[in-house]
């Protein structure tokens, strides 16, 4: 796997811009819009003015490699990494640690930990895919 090119300026914003990007696409095609955000907006041009508000409450998220990321807060050690493509939202590592491990040696190699720190936005999009996920 392909870590991205950081002298590429085109591409680190292309990187930055992923999680956004693929949300965007996930309310557009219908599989994403929660109730605590309001009535979905009508029309394409509407929702697409509402997402960036909605989104920039959450934590940044850094790039690490393809559609992983390590959000930027908290900021302190322990937060994990998420594997963000649209709604299909998962942790990809309890920490970075543990992330490079799953990484490397395969995403099940070892058990996960009971429980994984709580990102606002990012582990519940991670707990609702999880819940559409089981119920389907």
């Amino acid at each position: 796997m392909d870590g991205h090119d950081w002298t590429d300026e085109r591409a680190i914003r292309r990187a930055l811009e992923w999680p956004f990007e693929s949300l965007h696409h996930a309310v557009e095609t219908g599989q994403l819009w929660w109730s605590e955000w309001g009535r979905l907006p009508s029309t394409a041009r509407a929702r697409a003015d509402a997402l960036p508000d909605i989104v920039s409450r959450a934590p940044k998220l850094i790039p690490l490699i393809a559609h992983r990321y390590l959000p930027e807060q908290p900021h302190e050690s322990g937060n994990p990494v998420f594997s963000i493509y649209g709604v299909d939202a998962i942790y990809y590592g309890a920490n970075l640690n543990d992330y490079f491990e799953r990484e490397f040696t395969g995403w099940s190699s070892k058990p996960w930990p009971a429980q994984v720190k709580h990102i606002p936005f990012w582990s519940d999009l991670v707990e609702r895919f999880a819940q559409d996920t089981n119920a389907s």
